[in-house]
C-alpha cells in the first residue's frame, strides 16, 4: 500500500452534518491530505452517553452522507479498540496498522484550548500534525500559535452543532439542508433523534 497523508475527524457524528462535509472535502482540496476519513467514536470520554444513537446507526448515517466520496471516508477503527476512545490510542493503533501513512488530526479551535486535558497531549504534539479548523468564540491560545505542528485550515465557519440538529428535531421542526439529503430522509423515515435527549 502506497504512503498517503491521511487527516483524522474524529467525531461521535450524533449526527454527520454539511458542516463535519465541508471540512473534511476542504482539507482535501487545500492539499492538507490525501483522503480524510472520518473516525465514528463510540463514546467519547468528554460525552455524556445517554445523548448518543447506537454506534452502527451513526456509522450508517456518515456512509450515507459520504456516498461513493473516494476522498472522503468512513472509518470504525475505533469500535473495537477499548471504550472509551482515546485519540493517542487511536493514532498508536493506526501507525502500527498503516506505518507507510502519515496522520494527522483535525480539530476544531475549540478542541485545541482543551487539548491539555487530553490523555498523553504531548505525544500528539509530538508526533502528529494538527489541522485546526475556525470556530466562533474561539481562538488559537497563546501557546499553540506559531506551533510547528499545528496547520491553520481556511474553511467557511459553520455554525451548526449536533446538538441543534437534535434539539430541532425533538421540536418537531426540520433539518433539511443542515445535513445531506441523504441523511435527511432516513432521520425522518427511521425518526431518529425524536425521542432522545439532545
Amino acid at each position: 500500500m502506497s504512503a498517503k497523508k491521511i487527516g483524522l475527524l474524529f467525531g461521535s457524528f450524533n449526527p454527520v452534518h454539511n458542516g463535519h462535509l465541508v471540512i473534511a472535502q476542504t482539507v482535501v482540496n487545500q492539499q492538507m491530505a490525501d483522503e480524510v476519513w472520518l473516525v465514528v467514536s463510540p463514546q467519547n470520554p468528554f460525552k455524556d452517553i445517554k445523548n448518543l444513537l447506537n454506534q452502527y446507526d451513526r456509522l450508517y448515517l456518515v456512509q450515507l452522507a459520504l456516498e461513493d466520496n473516494p476522498k472522503v471516508k468512513a472509518s470504525t477503527i475505533e469500535f473495537n479498540l477499548p471504550k472509551p476512545s482515546y485519540t493517542i490510542d487511536t493514532l498508536t493503533y493506526l501507525q502500527e496498522k498503516y506505518p507507510d501513512h502519515q496522520f494527522a488530526v483535525i480539530m476544531g479551535e475549540d478542541n485545541l484550548e482543551h487539548l491539555h486535558k487530553w490523555k498523553n497531549y504531548q505525544k500528539i504534539l509530538q508526533y502528529y500534525q494538527i489541522i485546526v479548523y475556525p470556530r466562533f468564540g474561539y481562538q488559537i491560545p497563546d501557546t499553540y500559535k506559531n506551533h510547528p505542528k499545528i496547520n491553520l485550515l481556511q474553511v467557511p465557519r459553520f455554525e451548526i452543532s449536533a446538538t441543534d440538529i437534535r434539539k430541532i428535531i425533538q421540536n418537531g421542526g426540520s433539518v433539511r439542508y443542515l445535513v445531506p439529503d441523504s441523511v435527511y430522509y432516513c432521520l425522518v423515515e427511521r425518526k431518529l433523534y425524536v425521542d432522545k435527549p439532545s
